[in-house]
């Protein structure tokens, strides 16, 4: 919200691609903006806004059909009665901290008032974003502490280590997620952004942004029990490059074209891959397959 007092230096915002694009950047660059991202899958990085939706979300529930179609027409209600709730940080509603007064039930006709009258209504005003500061700074501090408490130092990686980094918000090809692996790669780290945030060199085949909050990664500690696991490189097959297949998991038909799941030699769950049948030259895999799964798609 924009006003004559208040100007929004930080905007904090998640990576999709209307705050990533050029025409944004530009903007706020232009207006004195500083644009700051979260990290992927760390909500936490913007904990303001993702509180403000999960109460929206719970008023929302509440009161929406079995059908839940209505849910557009409940959000003015549910605007109001969030912008109207006295927030247990501030001990004001967010209405009272930006307008200096409680929103009216139903709507009313003011008076015209005189200057005088809007100079006290403008300290009025100041005093209270100043009570409201003041009793955000205090509750700023003790709700740092408290989270303090319960956390460690965060680890420290440099350019060029190797992690692990958890699965548990990437999709693998697997059956279930509840038997596949905790954590895949190792990964070598390619830049610190920020103390708890490091940007990963993730293969090609991986879409998701490669800047990981610590919580999420785990350092690759060699033994002689462990050895890091190093893909094995493409062989050369009539003079073009392919990968050994280890075997056919799945098919499925796409937009017409038969596709099988393939998974390779030396690589993870994170690597498997589905590609169109006819560029898959293992005809006994796929015998195999078919064998197990003859009602699959593309079986006899």
């Amino acid at each position: 919200m924009w006003s004559a007092y208040t100007v929004f230096l930080l905007d904090i915002s998640d990576r999709g691609t209307q705050f990533v694009s050029r025409f944004w950047k530009g903007f706020c660059k232009n207006v004195g903006i500083d644009l700051s991202f979260s990290s992927a899958y760390h909500p936490q990085t913007n904990g303001a806004a993702e509180r403000a939706n999960q109460n929206i979300e719970k008023y929302l529930r509440c009161f929406i059909s079995d059908k839940q179609d209505n849910w557009s027409d409940l959000l003015p209600w549910a605007e109001y009665a969030l912008n109207n709730a006295v927030s247990e940080s501030t001990g004001h509603s967010p209405f009272f901290t930006v307008y200096g007064f409680d929103p009216p039930v139903l709507p009313a006709t003011f008076p015209d008032t005189a200057i005088p009258a809007l100079d006290e209504h403008l300290v009025s005003l100041k005093e209270t974003w100043g009570r409201v500061k003041r009793a955000l700074e205090e509750s700023s501090v003790i709700q740092k502490i408290k989270a303090d408490s319960h956390r460690r130092p965060a680890p420290v990686y440099q350019v060029g280590d190797r992690v692990w980094l958890s699965s548990r918000n990437i999709k693998l090809l697997v059956p279930s997620m509840k038997l596949a692996p905790r954590y895949i790669g190792p990964y070598k780290i390619l830049r610190r952004i920020n103390p708890v945030s490091y940007a990963l060199a993730l293969p090609s085949h991986i879409r998701i942004h490669n800047v990981f909050h610590v919580s999420l990664l785990k350092p690759l500690l060699c033994n002689r029990y462990t050895r890091a696991r190093v893909p094995p490189p493409p062989v050369s097959v009539e003079g073009e490059e392919e990968f050994e297949v280890k075997a056919i998991l799945g098919a499925r038909v796409s937009r017409g074209v038969l596709q099988y799941l393939v998974d390779w030699v030396g690589y993870g769950p994170e690597d498997r891959s589905w590609l169109p049948a006819t560029e898959v030259h293992a005809p006994r895999l796929v015998r195999a397959f078919y064998l197990a799964h003859p009602r699959a798609p593309g079986g006899r």
